[in-house]
């Protein structure tokens, strides 16, 4: 299974306000494991970056003015993500500036069955915990510590090992069984718990085993543990 974890920086919160894309990074997993294929582009905004942005990301119009501009680039982002299950954090965010620019360049938008959100996930998961990126950081002892700004393909990298934590580790695959040998008709892989033996073992310990035990207990007084035990 190919999945693409990816994150935008844009001018903005409002695609149909004038807002735009700045800048895209994404890391492409299989099996739920890294492939180190990445794909990372600035964006020419063709228009000025509100300081407040800036502030967030630190990409001012002056460093993106000679980076190509999303109609440019759009097909080779397409291309690049496929059918592959798209994951980010607060995904309609960023949904619905991609589906903004490709829909102005009446290019193939984005299917909202290929978004997986990791902010619905965490807080499903940890409900009235925080969930952004950085308190699941903090949560699954994830190193962030180069996160001084926002940064789309660093926060896709560090995204990917939140997901691969919200899932269950790095071994997402080692489950015990499935979903609907537990009864958990709905899809959801319950906790598993091992089921006792219809017949016990028997007993590996010898009879002269259990009489050496039980003398050298007496001999312990009656507020030692092992009396107590027994």
């Amino acid at each position: 299974m190919r999945e693409i974890v990816f994150d935008t920086e844009t001018t903005g919160f409002d695609p149909e306000s004038g807002d735009r894309l700045v800048e895209i990074g994404a890391v492409e997993l299989v099996g739920h494991m890294p492939t180190g294929r990445q794909y990372h582009q600035y964006i020419n905004p063709e228009r000025e970056v509100p300081e407040e942005a800036v502030q967030v990301h630190g990409l001012t119009y002056e460093r993106l003015r000679n980076e190509p501009k999303f109609a440019q680039v759009a097909q080779d982002f397409l291309d690049f993500v496929g059918d592959a299950k798209l994951i980010a954090h607060n995904a309609a965010f960023d949904f619905k500036f991609l589906n903004a620019e490709l829909g102005w360049l009446n290019l193939p938008k984005l299917d909202w069955s290929q978004i997986i959100d990791t902010l619905a996930m965490a807080r499903k998961k940890f409900p009235g915990s925080p969930a952004s990126l950085d308190a699941l950081c903090r949560r699954f002892g994830i190193d962030n510590s180069s996160r001084t700004l926002h940064g789309a393909l660093l926060d896709s990298e560090i995204l990917a090992e939140v997901y691969l934590e919200l899932i269950g580790g790095r071994q997402p695959g080692l489950v015990l069984a499935r979903a609907d040998d537990m009864g958990g008709g709905n899809g959801e892989v319950e906790e598993w718990r091992p089921q006792k033996r219809a017949t016990p073992l028997p007993s590996r310990l010898r009879p002269d085993e259990a009489e050496a035990h039980a003398n050298f207990v007496s001999k312990l007084g009656e507020n030692a543990l092992w009396a107590k035990l027994s």
